[in-house]
C-alpha cells in the first residue's frame, strides 16, 4: 500500500465514478433515441453510430442538442402512463360495481332488485314474472 498514495486512490475512485455515471448517461441517451417518435429511422441510426464511434463526444453532443427534449419527452411519457393507469383503475372499479368475476352482485344488483320491486308494486309485473326475474337476478 506504500507505493499507491492516498491521492492516487482518490483519483482512481473519482475516475471510476465518472465512468459509471457516463455509462448511465449513455444508456439513457440510447433509450431516448429509440423511444423518440419524432426521429426518423435514419436519424436514430445516425445518433447511435455517433454515440458508438465517438462515445464521449456523441453523448455530450446529444445531451447539448436534444437534452431539453429528453426531459420533456420523459415527462410526457410519465403523464401518458399515469393517465392509462388511472383509466384502468376507473374501468376496473366500474366493472367491480357491476359484479365480480365470481358472479356476486354489487350495488348494481341491489339497484336492479329495487327496480323490480318497484315495477311489481306498481302492477307492471305479475307475481310470477317478479319471482322469475328475482330468481334470475339472484342466481
Amino acid at each position: 500500500m506504500d507505493d499507491y498514495p492516498l491521492l492516487d486512490l482518490f483519483l482512481t475512485m473519482l475516475f471510476f465514478f465518472l465512468w459509471i455515471m457516463w455509462l448511465f448517461l449513455l444508456f439513457r441517451v440510447v433509450m431516448d433515441v429509440f423511444r423518440d417518435e419524432e426521429l426518423s429511422g435514419w436519424a436514430k441510426a445516425g445518433w447511435l453510430i455517433f454515440c458508438i464511434v465517438l462515445p464521449y463526444l456523441g453523448v455530450l453532443v446529444y445531451v447539448i442538442v436534444r437534452g431539453r427534449g429528453m426531459g420533456q419527452r420523459d415527462v410526457e411519457r410519465s403523464r401518458k402512463a399515469e393517465a392509462a393507469f388511472q383509466d384502468y383503475i376507473r374501468k376496473t372499479a366500474a366493472d367491480g360495481k357491476q359484479g365480480g368475476a365470481d358472479g356476486a352482485s354489487g350495488p348494481s344488483g341491489t339497484d336492479e332488485l329495487a327496480r323490480l320491486a318497484a315495477l311489481h308494486d306498481s302492477g307492471s309485473l305479475t307475481d310470477d314474472e317478479f319471482a322469475r326475474a328475482k330468481t334470475k337476478l339472484l342466481a
